[in-house]
């Protein structure tokens, strides 16, 4: 187990140490503050909604779970919600929390919480142009993601078509590497190892049995996917949430102090870790943020790959979907993980010193343990299992999606194929120099992600604004549902100027 354990706290740190410096997270958080503005501080001003309409509408709205016929190759709103978190929802909601605590101190949580609240409105952006641009192919099924409104929306402005069709190829480039790595090869690496400390199974042994397991899913395309990941996420995190939760009810008398931390570490109310307080404010705010942004993907333009396939026809819909999946990542589930670890007493809550000399998974685990005994790290072993293994199911789709970009539609088994082999691969390998290019170009993909949304962040206020005025306010407009109509106009004149040169 310990074994296990040092590998993730060194490739957490990887995570964390990643490339990405303070430009990157000012654009990140910026855009989703300016779509926050744009739209009104939608997840606040339309709370009750997007609620009512996403987690409320899956104990009341039949037409939210209900599957499509067999032949239809579209999904439903839950399940495209439940793979996009499969991918979302990993290794990260755990070590990447405790390492942000470690590094930044209790207020770390809240920087995470500022860039959550803002990213929320870049990934409901991200879903609403998604499902406004997407396309079907020859098979007839939905393709949409930042390539497609990239090249059809950005590229539909004056002077931006080459721009846009460059911008689309480089993040599916982009998507294709990184889902090899962050998304195959790094999980499996992690859960092969979990298997061998935990239950001295041999890595390869380990990395055949996924294999084979995630071949019979991934090769049967989007459907089967999403059909094992609307059973696999609610119990991986429901379980998971449990154990969480009985950690903090055990802990409860902890709560208010954990939360005055929370607040005093964030501002350099008390210093971090003994340091002094500007760099303690510093280091919260690096943390916090970087933790926000590499649990939920927001900005990266990810999960929206998985959204645009949703039976859904209002673009607003998914767009709170992708709300709603931020909220669940971050608010939610980090933030447990934050309070379990902060309420146990191996952290220090006036100076936010860790007083445990474990660290990332390891100091998560022994929180659990305080409570669980031995068990804790066994179940923090298993927690990872499920999170490590959705994550691997959710990035095939978005590197199959990526590739098909770039190759076609029936180019997509050998994606498959050899995304299934990787498994394999990354059971046995060291791992250093795969985290090392897979975060590059994971990363990568928000540059031209966030061009693209910051660029059309006029038709996301447009086709929000029509929905509240239709929906909520009653007006008698026509709806804003697809652009497909208007890019086929535009192609169609192309070719008669064409034709006629």
């Amino acid at each position: 187990m310990n074994g296990f354990l040092e590998q993730l706290e060194t490739i957490n740190g990887k995570v964390n140490g990643f490339v990405w410096g303070l430009p990157m997270l000012i654009l990140l958080v910026g855009t989703g503050i300016i779509m926050t503005i744009l739209t009104k501080c939608f997840q606040i001003s339309h709370f009750k909604h997007w609620i009512k309409n996403t987690v409320g509408g899956i104990f009341s709205d039949s037409k939210v779970t209900s599957h499509t016929a067999k032949e239809d190759m579209q999904i439903s709103q839950f399940q495209s919600l439940c793979t996009a978190l499969a991918a979302t929802i990993g290794t990260g909601n755990i070590a990447g929390v405790a390492a942000a605590i470690a590094s930044g101190g209790p207020g770390a949580i809240f920087w995470m919480w500022i860039v959550a609240f803002f990213g929320m409105m870049t990934n409901y952006s991200e879903n609403v142009l998604g499902i406004y641009y997407r396309r079907r192919n020859e098979k007839d099924e939905w393709c949409g993601g930042a390539m497609y409104y990239l090249k059809d929306g950005l590229g539909s402005k004056k002077g931006c078509k080459q721009i846009g069709a460059v911008l689309a190829v480089l993040f599916s480039i982009f998507c294709v590497i990184a889902s090899f790595g962050i998304g195959n090869m790094s999980q499996v690496n992690s859960i092969a190892i979990n298997m061998d400390s935990a239950f001295h199974i041999p890595t390869f042994v380990t990395g055949i049995i996924l294999m084979v397991i995630a071949g019979l899913v991934i090769v049967g395309g989007l459907k089967r996917i999403a059909s094992v990941t609307e059973k696999l996420v609610p119990f991986m995190a429901v379980i998971y949430l449990i154990g969480a939760i009985a950690v903090l009810v055990v802990n409860f008398s902890q709560v208010g102090a954990v939360f005055g931390a929370i607040i005093k570490g964030a501002f350099g109310l008390k210093a971090v870790g003994g340091g002094i307080v500007g760099s303690g404010v510093s280091l919260a705010i690096q943390w916090g943020m970087k933790r926000g942004v590499f649990s939920n993907e927001a900005g990266l333009g990810s999960s929206v790959m998985v959204h645009s396939s949703s039976n859904v026809r209002e673009p607003v819909v998914q767009g709170m979907w992708g709300i709603f999946e931020v909220f669940a990542d971050t608010i939610i589930v980090c933030t447990l993980t934050a309070f379990a670890v902060l309420s146990s007493g191996l952290v220090d809550l006036n100076t936010g010193a860790v007083i445990s000399d474990k660290v990332s998974t390891a100091l998560v685990a022994e929180a659990f343990s305080t409570v669980f005994g031995g068990f804790g790290s066994a179940f923090i072993a298993i927690a990872i299992l499920f999170f490590a293994f959705s994550t691997v199911l959710g990035w095939s789709q978005y590197g199959g999606k990526g590739f098909e970009y770039l190759f076609g539609r029936k180019a997509v088994k050998i994606y498959q194929i050899l995304f299934v082999v990787f498994i394999l691969v990354g059971a046995t390998m060291d791992l250093a120099l795969a985290w090392d290019l897979s975060d590059t170009f994971n990363g990568m993909m928000a540059i031209p992600n966030l061009i693209g949304v910051l660029a059309l962040s006029g038709t996301v206020m447009k086709i929000t604004k029509n929905y509240v005025d239709r929906k909520l306010k009653g007006q008698d407009i026509k709806p804003m549902l697809s652009a497909i109509d208007s890019i086929q106009e535009i192609h169609e004149k192309e070719m008669k100027e064409n034709s006629s040169l």
